[in-house]
Order: C-alpha cells, then sequence, then structure tokens
C-alpha cells in the first residue's frame, strides 16, 4: 500500500487529495477512512478546514496521515469553497489534484483506476458523477428527477468529445492535472462563481485538453444532503446557476406533471364511471409523456424506489427551481453554510456582468 503514511518528504506524489471541509463533522471521519485506504498509488491527503465550528478540525486532526490546515477568510465576493480548495492547491505536492468533497466515499482501489482512467483518455481533467444515497420520501422522489434533468442538460458523451464546445464537472469529484490546474489559474480564477466545477471544465477545455466525465457508481458514492432544509438551501444555490432558463424549465415540468396527473385522473374516473372512451382518453394522454418521463429518469441511476417515487418529486423540484430563481433574481442573494453571496458582487469580483454570472450556459 503506498500513502501519506510511508511517504518521506521527497518522494513524489502521484495524487494530491484536497478536502474542503466547512462543518462536516457528520460526514468527515467515513471520508477519509475510505481516502486513505486507497491502495496502489503514492498520495497526500490534505483537509481544508473552513472555519469549521463544530468537530470538522478534530476529526482530521485524529489521523496522523491527514495534512490538516486552516482557509484564510475569503476575499468579498468570492466563493468560501473555491477559497479553501486553492488553499489546498497551494501546498499540495502531487502532479494530480483530486478535488472531492466531505461527503464521499471512495470505493476500494478507485483512486488509482481514476487516474489510469484519465491517462488512458489522455484527459487533464477526470470528474465523477457518484452514486447518490438518498433516505427518506423527498430525498427518494426529488434527487432522480434533478439528476435526470443533469444528465439531459450535461450530456457526457457531449462533455468528453473534444470536437464539442459542452463542458461539466462535478466537485464531488474532480480530479485535474496540476500542469492544467495551474494553467487555467486553479480555483482562484473561478472563485466569482458558485458553479465553480463548471466553470473550471469549461475553461480546462478552451485550451484545447480534454474533459472526461461520466456517472462513476463504481468509484464513488455520496449522500449530499442530510436534512429537508439542507436539501433545499443546497438546490436553492446551485438549480439557478445549473439551468440558466429556470422559469421555462419550470413551466414546462410544471406542465408535464399536469399532464401526467391530468391523465391518471381522468383514466380513474372513466372507470369509475365505466365510460371506456374516457379511460382511453385519459390513458392517451397521460402515457406517452409518463413514458418519457421515465425514460428520462432511468438516465440518472437511482434504484427503482426512487425511480417509482419520482413523479412525487415533480412540484417539489419546479417549486425548487422557482425559489432558487427568487433567491438569484429578486433578493439578489443566496446562502449556503452559513455564508451568504451576492451575485451581483460575485460577479463584480469576477469582472463579469451579473447576467453573466447568473445565466451563463455550457453549451
Amino acid at each position: 500500500m503506498f500513502s501519506e503514511r510511508t511517504l518521506e518528504t521527497d518522494t513524489p506524489v502521484n495524487v494530491s487529495v484536497i478536502i474542503p471541509a466547512r462543518n462536516e463533522e457528520a460526514s468527515l471521519a467515513g471520508c477519509l477512512d475510505s481516502v486513505l485506504r486507497q491502495e496502489g498509488i503514492y498520495f497526500e491527503v490534505i483537509v481544508v478546514n473552513d472555519a469549521s465550528t463544530d468537530r470538522t478540525r478534530d476529526i482530521a486532526l485524529e489521523r496522523p496521515a491527514v495534512h490538516l490546515i486552516d482557509a484564510p477568510d475569503p476575499a468579498a465576493g468570492r466563493s468560501g469553497k473555491c477559497n479553501a480548495a486553492q488553499a489546498g492547491a497551494d501546498v499540495a505536492r502531487g502532479d494530480w489534484l483530486l478535488f472531492t468533497d466531505a461527503d464521499t466515499l471512495h470505493l476500494p482501489g478507485s483512486l488509482s483506476r481514476a487516474l489510469a482512467e484519465a491517462r488512458a483518455y489522455d484527459a487533464s481533467l477526470l470528474s465523477y458523477s457518484p452514486a447518490q444515497e438518498v433516505h427518506g420520501l423527498w430525498e427518494n422522489a426529488v434527487m432522480p428527477v434533478i439528476f435526470a434533468e443533469l444528465a439531459c442538460t450535461y450530456c457526457p458523451s457531449d462533455v468528453c468529445d473534444p470536437l464539442s464546445s459542452a463542458a461539466a464537472a462535478n466537485g464531488q469529484y474532480l480530479l485535474i492535472s496540476r500542469e492544467a490546474y495551474d494553467a487555467v489559474g486553479g480555483h482562484a480564477a473561478v472563485a466569482g462563481t458558485l458553479l465553480e466545477d463548471v466553470a473550471l471544465a469549461r475553461a480546462v477545455k478552451q485550451t484545447g485538453r480534454r474533459i472526461r466525465f461520466r456517472f462513476a457508481g463504481d468509484a464513488v458514492r455520496t449522500r449530499m444532503y442530510r436534512t429537508f432544509s439542507d436539501l433545499c438551501e443546497g438546490w436553492t444555490k446551485n438549480l439557478a446557476l445549473l439551468f440558466p432558463q429556470t422559469s421555462k424549465l419550470a413551466l414546462k415540468r410544471a406542465a408535464e406533471f399536469g399532464l401526467m396527473a391530468g391523465g391518471i385522473g381522468v383514466a380513474a374516473a372513466g372507470l369509475l364511471k365505466r365510460k371506456p372512451w374516457l379511460t382511453a382518453a385519459g390513458l392517451a394522454a397521460g402515457l406517452p409523456v409518463a413514458a418519457a418521463f421515465f425514460a428520462r429518469i432511468r438516465r440518472a441511476h437511482f434504484g427503482w424506489k426512487a425511480n417509482l417515487l419520482a413523479p412525487l418529486g415533480v412540484p417539489l423540484f419546479v417549486s425548487l427551481l422557482a425559489r432558487s430563481q427568487l433567491h438569484y433574481r429578486w433578493r439578489k442573494e443566496v446562502a449556503w453554510k452559513g455564508r451568504t453571496y451576492s451575485p451581483g458582487a460575485m460577479a463584480a469580483a469576477a469582472g463579469q456582468s451579473t447576467g453573466q454570472a447568473i445565466g451563463e450556459k455550457v453549451r
């Protein structure tokens, strides 16, 4: 086994695993243990404590193989996560940098396989979409709806195609060569957005370097949110950035849900009233829409239970889209992990217009 436990200061490091962590006591221990058990590769593990007020720092200190640093305060208008990620990169020694979230669990051997995959595809950036762990009714219902929409908007085959301008990445697992990271300016260059993973992928691809992006339930899994309030806050922060035509998408999905529900209702009414023509009309209206819906949901890689509950998640998805739009367009601020961000201030810090910061779409 090769890990930081056995590394001397002059030993080359293949990968620096960088984990920005802000109040992550519920998940950090599991993440660190899964990373430290990786084999067949020289790596170091850097935890960047981002002003945590819980036991995050102590959990990292309990593991001697972990290099713990404290992030400096982020500059005004800059993302706290980007600030922490850049702080980790500044002290990293690896030829490759893996940025991963504290709520991820890494399967045995995944780190060496990921590096081999990046090299095999000549990719300067490799990003995995983890298998999502969901609990309870609303996580099971809404998460497949959101991830199915992501799979359609950020199609992996287009992202991986060097002839396509499409670019995307998932900050939960983002492996990038040190050379490419420095060439595009690292996280410091994208700290004016809360969608830093996609912005970094776009910057890398625009230089002509290859990126690779895929679902990777064989490598990493995560539970993104542990409470309903966290789920609402997190997707409020992300949805208007991920789907710039937010209002149009909300109306489209609301209409789709209405046709499915209405068709079922009409069909049920026909059965109760013994009117076959009414039943047939309801099925004719609702079944094609439902078929298209479930075909899209299958792209999200969730289990059968979540897939069956997904129709119940559509109204919540629509409301979260509206909530995200409200916070970005009208309230002009969004909250995440105890910090409040203003898209206008972030755009100014990044030298963009507010519209670019909120609505620029990966093509």
